[in-house]
């Protein structure tokens, strides 16, 4: 069931962002007059379809007129993207005797190239939109959520023990910049460049000096610093098996089974143990230690909530939230480019953290929240922006820099030119393509 709920969740936020994208290329091919073959979902690979707008005998049945449509609209069979097929144009298509003829008035070829940029632009500049759109939705909703750095210490895991951190250390300085969100740490780690980490162990200040051949473990592994948060009751629900067990708000389990549990990560992998069963807690209050047996559930549950340390929320006022979802989205872009720039940096190994739509779909939560699932979708909004600014023909980012360089001399690249571009574009991304399931199965088998 999980698998499924991930599986929908991915086919429908890609298919969204697609539409999103190639919309952009349509509503400013349309505001220019320039002609739009096609827009499609999807792939129709060999001319096979699983709707369009003019084959589709049901949706002709009740939309006769669509036949003469100057646009088909359609999904296709290969769910590898989709595309806006612009009259006079070299794209995915790679139709080239559309090429041969006279130019025409409404073909994109025939445009000044101011517009033909704002054209390639207008899929970038639509997931970019839309990304403020979420972010500012989400702000607006339920404030910004995060967990304070500072008081904060870290639970440490394989990865983070291996570049030398350790459990309960506070990091104070990631080389000179003192990162406030503690659930930020990872990335900033990563995305920084950082060489040198101070980090607060015991009473002492250490510095640890990064290994940045791991930099790809890093981006690639979720969850490298844990909070390590006190086992502090905050509540216990009425529906709980444990209420009425004598467990108090402020209670901190200190043992579990008579083995100590500094963290509340100590004492899961012990209260599991007892699934089904009950387990002996030690718990401290207002300076005494005492035991409490509580039941455990099948899962390997007690059924209570803990207090967060450092959780704070910030609301936004109608004036304040789209300048905040501005800010958010420019903040997710400027930090993609840092991943981008890692990728290709080959010492860094962060070239095994690129993924495909299986670890695009490992981000996606278990059970559906649309909050989650909006923010989710901007986030990966602007990453679909921001690849597409990569100037790789076959991408927007190349069609640009070939209208740039045309605005700039004056001489317009050759439609044989843009043919052949094409196509070592399309090689390059299936190189690209191939890299990422790659690494997704790598990560599966290890």
């Amino acid at each position: 069931m999980v698998v499924l709920i991930k599986t929908l969740q991915v086919i429908l936020a890609l298919s969204l962002l697609i539409v999103i994208h190639e919309l952009g290329h349509f509503t400013f091919a349309k505001i220019f007059g320039i002609r739009v073959d096609k827009f499609f979902l999807f792939f129709d690979v060999g001319g096979f379809k699983l709707f369009s707008t003019k084959t589709s005998k049901w949706f002709l049945r009740l939309f006769p007129k669509a036949a003469i449509w100057e646009t088909e609209y359609g999904i296709g069979w290969l769910p590898l993207g989709g595309y806006c097929k612009i009259c006079g144009m070299v794209d995915e298509s790679m139709d080239l005797e559309s090429l041969k003829g006279e130019p025409q008035s409404w073909e994109f070829r025939t445009k000044p190239a101011w517009q033909r940029l704002l054209v390639m632009f207008g899929g970038v500049l639509f997931n970019f939109l839309s990304a403020i759109v979420f972010f500012t939705g989400i702000l607006a909703s339920r404030g910004e959520s995060y967990v304070e750095n500072e008081g904060n210490a870290i639970y440490a895991s394989e990865l983070a023990v291996e570049l030398g951190f350790r459990t309960g250390d506070e990091i104070l300085l990631l080389d000179d910049y003192a990162p406030t969100n503690f659930y930020s740490l990872q990335a900033d780690l990563a995305r920084r460049g950082v060489r040198k980490v101070t980090v607060l162990r015991g009473g002492d200040t250490v510095e640890l000096y990064m290994d940045r051949s791991k930099m790809g473990e890093v981006l690639s592994s979720p969850g490298m610093f844990d909070l390590a948060i006190p086992f502090v009751i905050d509540s216990i629900p009425p529906e709980s098996i444990n209420a009425g067990c004598g467990l108090q708000k402020f209670d901190k389990v200190v043992a579990v089974g008579g083995v100590p549990t500094p963290y509340a990560q100590d004492s899961r992998p012990l209260i599991a143990a007892n699934a089904g069963g009950s387990a002996e807690l030690t718990v401290s209050r207002e300076g005494e230690e005492f035991p409490i047996s509580v039941e455990v559930d099948t899962l390997g549950r007690i059924g209570v909530f803990m207090q967060i340390p450092g959780l704070k929320v910030r609301k936004y006022g109608p004036l304040e939230v789209i300048p905040a979802g501005l800010r958010y989205t420019w903040s997710t872009i400027r930090d993609y480019l840092r991943d981008l720039r890692l990728v290709a940096t080959p010492s860094t190994g962060a070239y095994k953290s690129v993924g495909s739509f299986i670890a695009i779909g490992q981000v996606f939560p278990s059970s559906w929240n649309w909050l989650e699932f909006i923010y989710l979708i901007a986030v990966l909004s602007v990453m679909l922006g921001v690849m597409n600014l990569i100037p790789i023909p076959g991408l927007d980012g190349g069609h640009i820099l070939f209208t740039i360089y045309e605005m700039i001399t004056g001489r317009k690249p050759s439609d044989k030119f843009m043919a052949v571009a094409q196509m070592v574009g399309m090689a390059l991304l299936v190189l690209l393509m191939f890299l990422a399931f790659g690494n997704d199965i790598g990560r599966i088998i290890k």
